[in-house]
């Protein structure tokens, strides 16, 4: 492994080398194998458009938009647009985010801080919310209300104006969810926030630059956008399925009163007054000029042809899902998602747009086919060998283990092939069977909590489980392992094993209980 920080320079043409080899242990962000994580297009030179754009304004910083009106304009730009696709109007504001989570975190502040004389302000989501309210309500310390979905895997109108109280700030929803790829009754929950007097957001961060462009298709998709009366605020990623490059998102506000909360601002030290609308002060006009020019060369036309592809790639993917035994489709492909489960057992098998909540395979992966049931995490491990790079999801409360397939456009051209291998591996993975855990493992596992998970722990396991070499191919034993943790335990597990791994190089590690001291 290289030294970031060698003795002497080396030259520019060795540092790309070493970056190359670097990359060619990563999955492939191109190609339409990789079903999270990435969105591409497959659109040829947009690469290197963006990355031109990139270097124009790498160095412009966003701190002071009058030291660089350039960025200002570019960042004006981009709300326009977000803004005029999702039924913005002529006092719509917004502002230019790193992502998602920065996005949703900002949205709760300003509801926060909207309201500050709150001893305790509080959020209300759908379960199927985005993990990133959970980190907002956290690091905001905003109490966080959550409310099962229906058996639709929608937000329940009923059960979400049940949980609003004086204190609730904010009530959020999805347009769509991410693991599911459903969108959430957005009328009926904005009307029933607006009755309330209280704001509510869209987060349709995940899916919202698409389904404008699938609508115009002749998709049936509820309202969801600033149009619908009651919606305040709404926030949408553009290095989604606008195929922009990382880190830019658009979090946009009905009019500047509700945005102004949003701002901090602080004079109370000798230097400059600082004043930020978003988390960061420092923000590179890289990714957003960037920005920029993708959405300039694919243009409005160029997006709806984008959605095509990816709709129809999603057709294929649901229907191979459907006609082969061993998995069905466990929500509706209606978006830009394909989601899967195992067969539950015949007799009582539920619609895919209606999973049951006391469906058997909602505590076993593997259950519904008896001896030769599919295991999805093996599954998962037989799809990665043949080149097709999914998305486990655990078990939740009386929802089964699935497999979540985020579709882009470049998976148009890769759809077919990945119909043909979907059959040959669900039946390797019946042939396999499902997975079984040591006895000895499921019994620590019961008896562990998480404040029990140590470094050493995190460390043993994590050997005995085959991730000692970083070799992260042959998941099913782990997966299977983090599906009967609970949530808290899970957390703990993960948690550890992430700080196992993010270790600096050159340095030596304090050694576990009677090794040696390790340097890397």
């Amino acid at each position: 492994m290289f030294e970031a920080l060698p003795d002497k320079g080396v030259p520019g043409e060795q540092v790309l080398d070493e970056l190359r080899e670097l990359r060619r242990a990563d999955l492939p962000t191109h190609g339409g194998r990789l079903f999270a994580y990435v969105y591409d297009p497959a659109l040829e030179g947009l690469d290197d458009l963006a990355r031109a754009a990139h270097a124009v304004s790498a160095h412009v910083n966003g701190l002071d938009p009058t030291a660089f009106p350039s960025l200002l304009a570019m960042e004006n730009a981009l709300v326009g647009a977000a803004a005029k696709l999702l039924g913005g109007g002529p006092e719509t504001v917004g502002s230019v985010t790193s992502g998602g989570t920065e996005s949703l975190i900002l949205a709760v502040k300003a509801a926060r801080d909207s309201r500050p004389h709150l001893t305790t302000p509080r959020l209300v989501i759908p379960s199927t919310g985005h993990a990133a309210f959970a980190k907002a309500a956290h690091y905001l310390r905003v109490a966080l209300d959550v409310v099962p979905v229906g058996a639709d895997l929608r937000a329940d109108p009923a059960a979400t104006a049940a949980a609003i109280t004086p204190e609730t700030v904010l009530v959020a929803a999805s347009a769509p969810s991410y693991a599911h790829g459903v969108v959430d009754p957005i009328p009926e929950l904005a009307a029933i926030a607006a009755e309330r007097g209280v704001r509510f957001h869209v987060d349709a961060c995940f899916g919202g630059w698409v389904l404008p462009y699938l609508r115009r298709l002749g998709a049936v998709l509820p309202d969801f956008d600033l149009s619908v009366p009651g919606v305040t605020s709404l926030s949408v990623d553009l290095h989604k399925y606008a195929y922009t490059p990382k880190g830019v998102s658009v979090l946009l506000h009905r009019d500047e009163t509700l945005r102004l909360p949003q701002y901090f601002a602080y004079a109370g030290w000798p230097g400059y007054t600082m004043i930020n609308p978003v988390i960061s002060s420092t923000r590179s006009g890289g990714p957003i000029a960037a920005a920029v020019a993708t959405l300039r060369s694919i243009g409005d036309a160029g997006y709806v042809e984008l959605a095509e592809r990816t709709r129809d790639a999603v057709a294929v993917l649901a229907a191979a899902v459907t006609a082969t035994e061993g998995v069905r489709l466990f929500a509706p492909p209606e978006t830009t998602v394909v989601c899967l489960a195992a067969d539950a057992p015949a007799a009582d098998a539920p619609a895919a747009d209606a999973p049951a909540a006391d469906d058997p395979a909602a505590d076993d992966p593997a259950a519904g086919a008896g001896e030769q049931a599919v295991d999805l995490f093996v599954l998962a491990d037989e799809l990665a060998a043949r080149g097709w790079h999914t998305q486990p999801q655990m078990a939740f409360e009386g929802m089964p283990a699935s497999i979540h397939l985020t579709v882009t456009a470049a998976v148009g051209a890769t759809a077919d092939e990945f119909a043909g291998d979907l059959a040959e591996a669900v039946a390797t993975a019946r042939a396999h069977g499902p997975v079984r855990l040591p006895e000895e493992l499921v019994a620590a596992a019961g008896a562990l909590t998480p404040e029990m998970v140590t470094p050493e722990l995190v460390a043993g396991l994590a050997e005995g489980l085959g991730l000692g070499g970083g070799d992260f191919t042959k998941m099913a034993m782990v997966n299977s392992l983090l599906n009967i943790a609970p949530a808290g335990l899970r957390e703990a597990l993960l948690t550890g094993f992430l700080s196992l791994l993010q270790r600096p190089v050159g340095v030596a590690h304090a050694p576990a209980p009677g090794a040696a001291p390790v340097t890397e």
